[in-house]
Protein backbone atom coordinates (compact mmCIF):
# COMPACT_ATOMS: atom_id res chain seq x y z
CA UNK A 1 0.00 0.00 0.00
CA UNK A 2 2.70 2.62 0.75
CA UNK A 3 4.32 2.05 -3.12
CA UNK A 4 1.13 2.00 -4.22
CA UNK A 5 0.85 5.22 -2.83
CA UNK A 6 4.36 6.97 -3.24
CA UNK A 7 3.46 6.05 -7.27
CA UNK A 8 0.50 7.43 -7.16
CA UNK A 9 1.98 10.48 -5.59
CA UNK A 10 4.27 10.30 -8.79
CA UNK A 11 1.85 9.77 -11.29
CA UNK A 12 -0.75 12.77 -9.55
CA UNK A 13 2.71 15.07 -9.41
CA UNK A 14 2.59 14.32 -13.13
CA UNK A 15 -1.38 15.55 -13.46
CA UNK A 16 -0.82 18.87 -11.89
CA UNK A 17 1.92 19.75 -13.94
CA UNK A 18 -0.14 18.58 -17.09
CA UNK A 19 -2.96 20.21 -15.07
CA UNK A 20 -1.32 23.61 -14.81
CA UNK A 21 -0.01 24.34 -18.31
CA UNK A 22 -3.88 22.72 -19.69
CA UNK A 23 -4.97 25.96 -18.29
CA UNK A 24 -2.64 27.66 -19.82
CA UNK A 25 -3.18 26.42 -23.53
CA UNK A 26 -6.71 25.85 -23.04
CA UNK A 27 -6.68 29.39 -22.30
CA UNK A 28 -4.67 30.49 -25.07
CA UNK A 29 -6.58 28.52 -28.00
CA UNK A 30 -9.84 29.29 -26.92
CA UNK A 31 -9.05 33.12 -26.68
CA UNK A 32 -7.12 33.25 -30.07
CA UNK A 33 -9.79 30.73 -31.91
CA UNK A 34 -12.53 31.59 -30.45
CA UNK A 35 -15.95 29.57 -30.26
CA UNK A 36 -15.85 28.46 -33.65
CA UNK A 37 -12.12 27.77 -34.14
CA UNK A 38 -12.13 26.38 -30.79
CA UNK A 39 -14.84 23.97 -32.11
CA UNK A 40 -12.87 23.07 -35.32
CA UNK A 41 -10.06 22.81 -33.18
CA UNK A 42 -11.49 20.23 -30.83
CA UNK A 43 -12.92 18.34 -33.68
CA UNK A 44 -9.65 17.90 -35.19
CA UNK A 45 -8.06 16.16 -31.70
CA UNK A 46 -11.13 14.28 -31.08
CA UNK A 47 -10.62 12.64 -34.69
CA UNK A 48 -7.13 11.76 -34.03
CA UNK A 49 -7.60 10.77 -30.56
CA UNK A 50 -10.61 8.46 -31.70
CA UNK A 51 -8.43 7.02 -34.46
CA UNK A 52 -5.70 6.16 -32.00
CA UNK A 53 -7.96 5.11 -28.93
CA UNK A 54 -9.79 2.37 -31.30
CA UNK A 55 -6.50 1.13 -33.30
CA UNK A 56 -4.28 1.38 -29.94
CA UNK A 57 -4.35 -1.95 -27.72
CA UNK A 58 -3.55 -1.52 -24.19
CA UNK A 59 0.08 -3.17 -24.67
CA UNK A 60 1.17 -1.67 -21.39
CA UNK A 61 -1.16 -4.30 -19.81
CA UNK A 62 0.31 -7.06 -21.90
CA UNK A 63 3.97 -5.65 -20.92
CA UNK A 64 2.50 -5.75 -16.77
CA UNK A 65 0.60 -8.50 -16.95
CA UNK A 66 3.07 -11.20 -18.45
CA UNK A 67 6.72 -9.39 -18.20
CA UNK A 68 6.95 -9.94 -14.14
CA UNK A 69 7.61 -13.84 -14.46
CA UNK A 70 11.14 -15.47 -14.15
CA UNK A 71 11.66 -14.55 -18.10
CA UNK A 72 11.66 -11.00 -17.73
CA UNK A 73 9.76 -9.00 -19.99
CA UNK A 74 11.51 -9.57 -23.48
CA UNK A 75 8.73 -11.78 -24.90
CA UNK A 76 5.96 -9.92 -23.88
CA UNK A 77 7.17 -7.00 -24.98
CA UNK A 78 7.76 -7.79 -28.81
CA UNK A 79 4.40 -9.03 -28.58
CA UNK A 80 3.46 -5.03 -27.39
CA UNK A 81 5.44 -3.64 -30.15
CA UNK A 82 3.75 -6.21 -32.95
CA UNK A 83 0.36 -5.21 -32.20
CA UNK A 84 1.49 -1.46 -32.05
CA UNK A 85 2.51 -1.78 -35.88
CA UNK A 86 -0.63 -3.78 -36.45
CA UNK A 87 -2.60 -0.25 -34.39
CA UNK A 88 -0.82 2.11 -36.73
CA UNK A 89 -1.58 -0.38 -39.96
CA UNK A 90 -5.55 -0.59 -39.02
CA UNK A 91 -5.62 3.49 -37.65
CA UNK A 92 -4.70 4.46 -41.03
CA UNK A 93 -7.12 2.20 -42.64
CA UNK A 94 -9.79 3.70 -40.02
CA UNK A 95 -8.11 7.50 -40.30
CA UNK A 96 -8.64 7.15 -44.14
CA UNK A 97 -12.03 6.96 -43.77
CA UNK A 98 -13.18 8.89 -41.08
CA UNK A 99 -11.46 11.82 -42.38
CA UNK A 100 -12.98 11.51 -45.86
CA UNK A 101 -16.34 10.37 -44.75
CA UNK A 102 -15.92 13.72 -42.09
CA UNK A 103 -17.53 16.50 -45.26
CA UNK A 104 -20.58 14.37 -44.83
CA UNK A 105 -20.94 14.71 -41.03
CA UNK A 106 -19.24 16.75 -39.48
CA UNK A 107 -19.23 20.79 -39.52
CA UNK A 108 -15.06 20.85 -41.04
CA UNK A 109 -14.34 22.73 -43.85
CA UNK A 110 -12.49 20.95 -46.71
CA UNK A 111 -9.55 22.84 -46.23
CA UNK A 112 -8.94 21.24 -42.73
CA UNK A 113 -9.78 17.71 -43.89
CA UNK A 114 -6.05 16.93 -45.03
CA UNK A 115 -4.89 18.51 -41.34
CA UNK A 116 -7.08 16.43 -39.40
CA UNK A 117 -5.86 13.01 -41.37
CA UNK A 118 -2.18 14.63 -41.23
CA UNK A 119 -2.96 14.99 -37.10
CA UNK A 120 -4.44 11.05 -37.03
CA UNK A 121 -0.76 9.97 -38.90
CA UNK A 122 1.39 11.71 -36.25
CA UNK A 123 -1.04 10.48 -33.30
CA UNK A 124 -0.49 6.56 -34.52
CA UNK A 125 3.16 7.03 -34.99
CA UNK A 126 3.39 8.28 -31.68
CA UNK A 127 1.74 5.51 -29.81
CA UNK A 128 3.93 4.89 -26.53
CA UNK A 129 1.55 2.41 -24.26
CA UNK A 130 4.49 -0.12 -24.75
CA UNK A 131 7.42 1.72 -23.03
CA UNK A 132 4.74 3.09 -20.59
CA UNK A 133 4.26 -0.73 -19.81
CA UNK A 134 8.01 -1.08 -18.91
CA UNK A 135 8.26 1.72 -17.04
CA UNK A 136 5.29 0.48 -14.86
CA UNK A 137 6.25 -3.03 -14.54
CA UNK A 138 9.95 -2.18 -13.02
CA UNK A 139 7.38 0.60 -10.66
CA UNK A 140 10.00 3.23 -12.84
CA UNK A 141 7.14 6.03 -11.88
CA UNK A 142 9.60 8.69 -11.47
CA UNK A 143 10.78 8.27 -15.13
CA UNK A 144 7.63 8.05 -16.36
CA UNK A 145 6.13 11.22 -14.95
CA UNK A 146 9.28 13.56 -15.53
CA UNK A 147 9.14 12.21 -19.72
CA UNK A 148 5.06 12.46 -19.74
CA UNK A 149 5.51 15.88 -18.51
CA UNK A 150 7.14 17.01 -22.08
CA UNK A 151 3.69 16.63 -23.21
CA UNK A 152 2.10 19.65 -21.26
CA UNK A 153 5.43 21.26 -21.50
CA UNK A 154 5.57 21.74 -25.58
CA UNK A 155 1.85 22.12 -25.93
CA UNK A 156 2.12 25.45 -23.91
CA UNK A 157 4.79 26.30 -25.65
CA UNK A 158 3.68 25.73 -28.38
CA UNK A 159 0.15 27.06 -28.13
CA UNK A 160 2.63 30.14 -27.02
CA UNK A 161 4.35 30.32 -30.70
CA UNK A 162 1.08 29.54 -32.25
CA UNK A 163 -0.80 32.76 -30.96
CA UNK A 164 2.09 35.02 -31.98
CA UNK A 165 2.97 33.51 -35.25
CA UNK A 166 -0.06 31.80 -36.57
CA UNK A 167 -2.91 32.09 -35.01
CA UNK A 168 -5.06 29.48 -36.66
CA UNK A 169 -6.45 26.00 -36.19
CA UNK A 170 -3.35 24.68 -38.17
CA UNK A 171 -0.90 26.92 -35.89
CA UNK A 172 -2.46 24.94 -32.20
CA UNK A 173 -2.90 21.63 -34.13
CA UNK A 174 0.95 21.43 -35.27
CA UNK A 175 1.85 22.68 -31.24
CA UNK A 176 -0.21 19.48 -30.34
CA UNK A 177 1.24 17.24 -33.66
CA UNK A 178 4.93 18.50 -32.09
CA UNK A 179 3.53 17.29 -28.58
CA UNK A 180 2.82 13.86 -29.24
CA UNK A 181 5.90 12.90 -30.83
CA UNK A 182 8.27 14.58 -27.77
CA UNK A 183 6.45 12.61 -25.38
CA UNK A 184 6.37 9.73 -27.36
CA UNK A 185 10.50 9.83 -27.90
CA UNK A 186 10.96 10.63 -24.40
CA UNK A 187 8.85 7.39 -23.31
CA UNK A 188 11.01 5.22 -25.24
CA UNK A 189 14.17 6.99 -24.09
CA UNK A 190 13.10 6.66 -20.99
CA UNK A 191 11.94 2.73 -21.10
CA UNK A 192 15.18 1.83 -22.74
CA UNK A 193 17.48 2.94 -20.16
CA UNK A 194 14.98 1.28 -17.81
CA UNK A 195 14.79 -2.18 -19.51
CA UNK A 196 16.59 -3.65 -22.47
CA UNK A 197 13.93 -3.91 -25.38
CA UNK A 198 15.02 -6.70 -27.89
CA UNK A 199 13.50 -6.17 -31.55
CA UNK A 200 14.74 -9.59 -32.26
CA UNK A 201 11.18 -10.88 -29.98
CA UNK A 202 8.69 -8.85 -31.84
CA UNK A 203 5.69 -11.25 -33.12
CA UNK A 204 2.30 -11.73 -33.01
CA UNK A 205 2.39 -15.48 -32.52
CA UNK A 206 4.94 -16.55 -29.70
CA UNK A 207 3.30 -15.31 -26.63
CA UNK A 208 -0.37 -16.29 -27.55
CA UNK A 209 1.31 -19.94 -28.46
CA UNK A 210 2.50 -20.28 -24.12
CA UNK A 211 -0.11 -18.43 -22.74
CA UNK A 212 -4.09 -19.91 -23.77
CA UNK A 213 -6.02 -16.81 -22.87
CA UNK A 214 -3.87 -13.97 -24.45
CA UNK A 215 -5.78 -13.12 -27.53
CA UNK A 216 -8.99 -12.84 -25.40
CA UNK A 217 -7.14 -10.54 -23.01
CA UNK A 218 -6.12 -8.60 -25.77
CA UNK A 219 -9.13 -8.21 -27.45
CA UNK A 220 -11.17 -7.06 -23.90
CA UNK A 221 -8.71 -4.55 -23.27
CA UNK A 222 -8.53 -3.48 -26.10
CA UNK A 223 -12.17 -3.35 -27.11
CA UNK A 224 -12.62 -1.25 -23.27
CA UNK A 225 -9.85 1.09 -24.19
CA UNK A 226 -12.14 1.79 -27.12
CA UNK A 227 -14.95 2.36 -25.00
CA UNK A 228 -13.31 4.89 -22.46
CA UNK A 229 -12.29 7.05 -26.49
CA UNK A 230 -15.67 6.58 -27.29
CA UNK A 231 -17.48 7.70 -24.22
CA UNK A 232 -15.14 10.99 -24.24
CA UNK A 233 -13.21 11.76 -28.16
CA UNK A 234 -16.24 10.06 -30.10
CA UNK A 235 -19.00 12.17 -28.10
CA UNK A 236 -17.71 15.67 -29.21
CA UNK A 237 -17.21 14.60 -32.62
CA UNK A 238 -21.25 13.79 -32.62
CA UNK A 239 -22.22 16.13 -30.09
CA UNK A 240 -20.39 18.40 -33.08
CA UNK A 241 -22.29 16.11 -35.40
CA UNK A 242 -25.48 17.53 -34.13
CA UNK A 243 -25.01 20.85 -32.73
CA UNK A 244 -22.45 22.17 -34.55
CA UNK A 245 -18.64 23.70 -34.07
CA UNK A 246 -19.49 25.85 -31.19
CA UNK A 247 -21.42 23.00 -29.86
CA UNK A 248 -18.38 20.75 -29.88
CA UNK A 249 -16.16 24.05 -29.04
CA UNK A 250 -17.67 24.17 -25.60
CA UNK A 251 -17.86 20.70 -24.84
CA UNK A 252 -14.70 20.03 -25.54
CA UNK A 253 -14.20 22.83 -22.78
CA UNK A 254 -16.71 21.64 -20.26
CA UNK A 255 -15.38 18.25 -20.88
CA UNK A 256 -12.13 19.11 -20.06
CA UNK A 257 -12.49 21.47 -17.01
CA UNK A 258 -15.29 18.98 -15.45
CA UNK A 259 -13.92 16.04 -16.46
CA UNK A 260 -10.38 16.51 -14.93
CA UNK A 261 -11.17 13.43 -12.29
CA UNK A 262 -11.87 11.07 -15.12
CA UNK A 263 -7.98 11.94 -15.61
CA UNK A 264 -7.46 11.01 -11.91
CA UNK A 265 -9.04 7.87 -12.12
CA UNK A 266 -7.12 6.33 -15.02
CA UNK A 267 -4.09 7.52 -13.25
CA UNK A 268 -5.17 5.65 -10.29
CA UNK A 269 -6.14 3.07 -12.67
CA UNK A 270 -3.03 2.78 -13.92
CA UNK A 271 -0.98 2.62 -10.10
CA UNK A 272 -3.32 0.06 -9.04
CA UNK A 273 -3.24 -2.50 -11.25
CA UNK A 274 0.31 -3.82 -11.27
CA UNK A 275 0.03 -3.83 -7.94
CA UNK A 276 -3.04 -5.93 -7.97
CA UNK A 277 -1.19 -8.05 -10.16
CA UNK A 278 1.58 -8.61 -7.76
CA UNK A 279 -0.69 -8.84 -4.75
CA UNK A 280 -3.27 -11.03 -5.83
CA UNK A 281 -4.26 -11.81 -1.94
CA UNK A 282 -4.57 -8.22 -0.43
CA UNK A 283 -6.12 -7.02 -4.20
CA UNK A 284 -9.58 -6.58 -2.49
CA UNK A 285 -8.33 -4.93 0.74
CA UNK A 286 -6.23 -2.59 -1.60
CA UNK A 287 -9.30 -2.24 -3.93
CA UNK A 288 -11.72 -1.16 -1.20
CA UNK A 289 -9.33 1.19 0.10
CA UNK A 290 -8.85 3.47 -2.71
CA UNK A 291 -12.18 3.52 -3.66
CA UNK A 292 -12.76 4.96 -0.29
CA UNK A 293 -9.96 7.74 -0.27
CA UNK A 294 -11.72 8.31 -4.23
CA UNK A 295 -15.25 8.84 -2.77
CA UNK A 296 -13.73 11.77 -0.32
CA UNK A 297 -11.77 13.32 -3.21
CA UNK A 298 -14.32 12.94 -5.95
CA UNK A 299 -16.84 14.54 -3.30
CA UNK A 300 -14.51 17.67 -2.77
CA UNK A 301 -13.74 18.10 -6.28
CA UNK A 302 -17.61 18.37 -7.62
CA UNK A 303 -18.31 21.11 -4.67
CA UNK A 304 -14.89 22.86 -6.18
CA UNK A 305 -16.51 22.84 -9.62
CA UNK A 306 -19.86 23.96 -8.18
CA UNK A 307 -18.31 26.99 -6.27
CA UNK A 308 -15.48 28.03 -8.84
CA UNK A 309 -16.76 26.74 -12.17
CA UNK A 310 -18.30 29.69 -13.43
CA UNK A 311 -15.54 32.35 -12.51
CA UNK A 312 -12.76 29.90 -13.53
CA UNK A 313 -14.47 28.77 -16.98
CA UNK A 314 -14.32 32.89 -17.45
CA UNK A 315 -11.11 33.59 -16.24
CA UNK A 316 -9.62 30.36 -18.28
CA UNK A 317 -11.77 30.42 -21.82
CA UNK A 318 -13.75 33.80 -21.83
CA UNK A 319 -17.28 35.40 -21.45
CA UNK A 320 -18.68 33.08 -24.07
CA UNK A 321 -17.88 29.85 -22.80
CA UNK A 322 -19.96 31.00 -19.42
CA UNK A 323 -22.89 28.64 -21.27
CA UNK A 324 -21.28 25.31 -20.48
CA UNK A 325 -21.23 25.91 -16.81
CA UNK A 326 -23.77 23.44 -15.83
CA UNK A 327 -22.58 20.96 -18.51
CA UNK A 328 -19.06 21.39 -16.99
CA UNK A 329 -20.57 20.65 -13.05
CA UNK A 330 -22.52 17.47 -14.39
CA UNK A 331 -19.39 16.17 -16.28
CA UNK A 332 -17.70 16.60 -12.86
CA UNK A 333 -20.04 14.38 -11.09
CA UNK A 334 -19.53 11.82 -13.82
CA UNK A 335 -15.70 12.03 -12.87
CA UNK A 336 -16.09 11.76 -9.30
CA UNK A 337 -18.32 8.69 -10.37
CA UNK A 338 -15.43 7.23 -12.21
CA UNK A 339 -12.81 7.70 -9.93
CA UNK A 340 -14.60 5.79 -7.21
CA UNK A 341 -14.74 2.75 -9.88
CA UNK A 342 -11.55 3.12 -11.26
CA UNK A 343 -9.52 0.64 -8.43
CA UNK A 344 -13.17 -1.69 -8.79
CA UNK A 345 -11.73 -1.71 -12.61
CA UNK A 346 -9.10 -2.18 -12.51
CA UNK A 347 -9.21 -5.27 -9.69
CA UNK A 348 -11.75 -7.04 -12.24
CA UNK A 349 -8.93 -6.87 -15.17
CA UNK A 350 -6.20 -7.75 -12.95
CA UNK A 351 -8.16 -11.28 -11.89
CA UNK A 352 -8.50 -12.28 -14.94
CA UNK A 353 -11.75 -10.98 -16.02
CA UNK A 354 -11.13 -7.67 -18.42
CA UNK A 355 -14.30 -9.73 -20.71
CA UNK A 356 -16.80 -8.75 -17.89
CA UNK A 357 -15.19 -5.07 -17.20
CA UNK A 358 -15.30 -4.66 -20.86
CA UNK A 359 -19.41 -5.61 -20.89
CA UNK A 360 -20.15 -3.32 -17.88
CA UNK A 361 -18.17 -0.45 -19.66
CA UNK A 362 -20.08 -1.43 -22.96
CA UNK A 363 -23.95 -1.43 -22.04
CA UNK A 364 -24.02 1.65 -20.42
CA UNK A 365 -21.57 3.75 -23.14
CA UNK A 366 -24.10 2.17 -26.02
CA UNK A 367 -26.84 3.07 -24.40
CA UNK A 368 -25.50 6.73 -23.80
CA UNK A 369 -24.69 7.24 -27.51
CA UNK A 370 -27.59 6.22 -28.67
CA UNK A 371 -29.34 9.09 -26.34
CA UNK A 372 -27.43 11.55 -27.36
CA UNK A 373 -29.76 13.17 -29.88
CA UNK A 374 -32.64 13.11 -27.63
CA UNK A 375 -30.98 14.55 -24.89
CA UNK A 376 -29.21 17.41 -27.00
CA UNK A 377 -32.60 17.60 -28.23
CA UNK A 378 -33.88 17.86 -24.64
CA UNK A 379 -31.02 20.31 -23.11
CA UNK A 380 -28.50 20.62 -25.49
CA UNK A 381 -24.94 20.25 -24.22
CA UNK A 382 -26.39 19.80 -20.68
CA UNK A 383 -27.93 17.00 -22.02
CA UNK A 384 -25.20 15.78 -23.42
CA UNK A 385 -23.54 15.83 -20.18
CA UNK A 386 -26.28 14.00 -18.59
CA UNK A 387 -25.89 10.98 -21.09
CA UNK A 388 -22.15 10.73 -19.80
CA UNK A 389 -23.21 11.17 -16.29
CA UNK A 390 -26.14 8.23 -16.81
CA UNK A 391 -23.00 5.64 -18.41
CA UNK A 392 -20.26 6.19 -15.40
CA UNK A 393 -23.13 6.22 -12.82
CA UNK A 394 -24.61 2.34 -14.53
CA UNK A 395 -20.78 1.65 -14.96
CA UNK A 396 -19.37 1.66 -11.75
CA UNK A 397 -22.43 -0.12 -10.10
CA UNK A 398 -21.71 -2.99 -12.95
CA UNK A 399 -17.81 -2.67 -11.29
CA UNK A 400 -19.64 -3.18 -7.84
CA UNK A 401 -21.47 -5.63 -8.64
CA UNK A 402 -19.23 -7.83 -10.53
CA UNK A 403 -16.32 -7.54 -7.62
CA UNK A 404 -18.84 -8.36 -5.29
CA UNK A 405 -19.54 -11.76 -6.99
CA UNK A 406 -15.59 -12.10 -7.49
CA UNK A 407 -14.92 -11.33 -3.90
CA UNK A 408 -17.96 -14.65 -2.94
CA UNK A 409 -16.31 -16.81 -5.60
CA UNK A 410 -12.82 -16.53 -3.86
CA UNK A 411 -14.22 -17.01 -0.21
CA UNK A 412 -16.46 -19.98 -1.49
CA UNK A 413 -13.21 -21.32 -3.06
CA UNK A 414 -10.80 -21.12 -0.09
CA UNK A 415 -12.55 -23.48 2.42
CA UNK A 416 -12.36 -26.28 -0.19
CA UNK A 417 -8.71 -25.76 -0.49
CA UNK A 418 -8.35 -26.13 3.37
CA UNK A 419 -10.14 -29.24 3.63
CA UNK A 420 -7.99 -30.74 1.08
CA UNK A 421 -4.48 -29.78 2.38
Amino acid sequence: MKRLLRNIGWLLSGRGVNAVLSLVYLAIATRTLGLDGFGYFALIVALGQTVTGIANFQTWQFVVRWGAGEDGPAEATGFAIALDILSIVLGTVLAAALCWSAQFWLPLPPDLLWLAFGFCMVSLLAIRTTPTGLLRLRFEYGRATAAEAVQPIIRALGAILAAIFMPTVTGFILAWAAAEVCVAAALWFAAGRTERIDFSQISLFRLPREHAGAWKFVWSTNLTGSLNVGSKQVLILLVGAIGGEAFAGGFRVASQLGQALVSLAQTVSKAIYPELVHARDNAHDMARRMANIALVGGALAVLVAIFLGRPGLVLIAGPEFRVVYWAMVILAIAGAIELVGASLESLLVSAGRAGTAFVMRAVPTIIGLSLLQVAMDWNGLKGAAFTVLGASALSVIGFWVAVISLSQITITVEPKTDSRD
